[in-house]
């Protein structure tokens, strides 16, 4: 999506107002590290670090259009247990979104427990009910949907199975008269009826229609046929980097290529891609428009950990990164770098920074900087601007200006972000960082380690890297000024 659409469409998209009607979840996500298999089981230990809980399905729907600036009404169950009023004061701590929220005393808060390490789930404990929503707590739904849902001009149905979405529960939202898009895990999507799109991923078309889904030519058979099967309008499949594939009756089938991204949990992008397709219809967006707007978003979240929300800045930040060779993508301003740092590290990545003019790259850098990437998951470089390498090396200094050196310095596999600085030291950026681990040549002491002491005192380390001999910048500078 071009910047000037997608800054066009986020625009629009403040205060338009949605329902979002489905299964209300729990995600809790268990981060450690784990050293050692048990002496028990051949099972890994997991030592604890850390643990974030957060809504999931159609709490993270709703997160998601709240995050983009629309507003939602939130329907759903949750039970009376500590889970379900966990869930409830995360629903009213959510700006934009307003809870309508069922309790149900007899069955449980669905709760998925997920138990990280290195950026890898190892587990996976879910506690639930899949029966659907009967007798009282089915009433209060309907009552609720026709309440709350009536001037609303569109309805997202997140359907996970857990019992929210029934026929009853169906009915109420199509009598509103709103425009309807599910995103279904169900077997049949007959179920709906005549709503306007219907949202199952590629394994999900394939389950629903027992056909193939790899290219796009089975895809559009799959589509086509699941058409004859149920009275939906139109369906749109998403395929993961393959992009999104959309029948609508009476045309032929359309496909939206993707762009293969890094993949670091994919858990909510379907949540994701149904808030962002669905806030950009309920914007008046052209189908083409919300298409490519929910495939930014969802490449987006697939890049952050646990079911998260993206933010219109993050948007804006993708589509101009996408526009830029990979090596520009790299070089970063601080406050990226701070973003950056804070989604490794919620994804567990171990962050090294170092530092240096770079002003020719040369045998002895390339070197340096692979032994520093090899101590951290993640390594940033800070590089002196202009001034500030005139002031430390002289006139004449730099040979190449910032711009060329941040390119070159981020064409390395071994770099992952590049980020200049003006001043003599990097210290802030290495506040703003805060790394694991800071590195600097072994012609420094640890004590003449810039940070040093900020970096061990937040319980980091600094390590000194080898130096290749007979090769630095003043002997290419000088070497250069012989030959001249």
């Amino acid at each position: 999506m071009d910047l000037s659409a997608l800054q066009s469409l986020l625009s629009t998209v403040p205060g338009v107002r949605v329902a979002c009607v489905g299964d209300l979840m729990l995600d809790r996500f268990v981060y450690g590290e784990v050293s050692r298999v048990s002496p028990e089981a051949p099972i890994p230990v997991l030592a604890r670090q850390r643990e974030l809980v957060m809504l999931g399905a159609a709490g993270n729907v709703a997160r998601n259009v709240a995050a983009l600036g629309g507003h939602v009404c939130l329907v759903g169950i949750l039970g009376g247990d500590a889970e379900g009023h966990e869930a409830l004061r995360l629903v009213s701590a959510e700006p934009g979104v307003e809870g309508f929220i069922v309790t149900d005393a007899s069955r449980p808060t669905t709760l998925k427990t997920r138990f990280v390490s290195g950026g890898q789930q190892l587990l996976r404990v879910d506690n639930e009910i899949s029966a659907p929503a009967s007798g009282e707590a089915e009433e209060r739904l309907v009552r609720t949907i026709r309440d709350v849902a009536s001037d609303v001009g569109l309805i997202l149905l997140s359907d996970y199975g857990k019992g929210v979405v029934t026929p009853a529960v169906i009915a109420a939202c199509r009598e509103t008269g709103a425009q309807i898009i599910v995103d279904s895990k169900a077997r049949s999507f007959a179920r709906y009826g005549e709503v306007d799109i219907v949202k199952p991923n590629a394994a999900e078309l394939a389950h629903a229609t027992d056909m193939p889904t790899s290219t796009n030519e089975e895809v559009a058979a799959a589509l086509e046929h699941a058409l004859t099967l149920c009275e939906a309008r139109a369906i749109l499949v998403t395929r993961s980097a393959k992009g999104i594939s959309l029948a609508v009756r009476g045309e032929p089938v359309r496909h939206f290529p993707g762009v293969p991204k890094e993949v670091f949990d994919a858990s909510g992008a379907g949540d994701t891609t149904l808030a962002a397709l669905g806030l950009a219809l309920a914007a008046k967006a052209p189908v083409e428009e919300a298409i490519a707007f929910a495939m930014l978003a969802s490449g987006v979240a697939v890049g952050k950990a646990g079911t998260a929300v993206v933010t219109p800045a993050e948007l804006v930040e993708a589509s101009l990164s996408a526009h830029l060779a990979p090596a520009e993508a790299k070089v970063a301003t601080a406050q990226r770098m701070a973003d950056e740092v804070a989604r490794w590290r919620a994804q567990g990545l171990r962050v090294g920074f170092t530092n240096g003019c770079f002003d020719i790259l040369h045998k002895g850098h390339v070197a340096y900087l692979n032994q520093a990437r090899s101590w951290c998951d993640r390594l940033i470089v800070g590089v002196n601007a202009d001034a500030s390498v005139k002031r430390l090396k002289g006139e004449g200094r730099p040979v190449n200006d910032l711009e060329s050196r941040a390119i070159v310095l981020a064409g390395l596999g071994c770099v992952d972000l590049v980020v200049p600085f003006e001043e003599d030291t990097p210290l802030k950026l290495i506040e703003a960082a805060r790394p694991d681990v800071l590195i600097k040549g072994a012609d420094y002491t640890e004590a003449q380690v810039v940070g040093a002491d900020l970096v061990k005192g937040w319980g980091g380390e600094v390590r000194l890297a080898e130096i290749v001999q007979g090769f630095s910048t003043t002997a290419a500078i000088a070497r250069m000024q012989e030959k001249a």
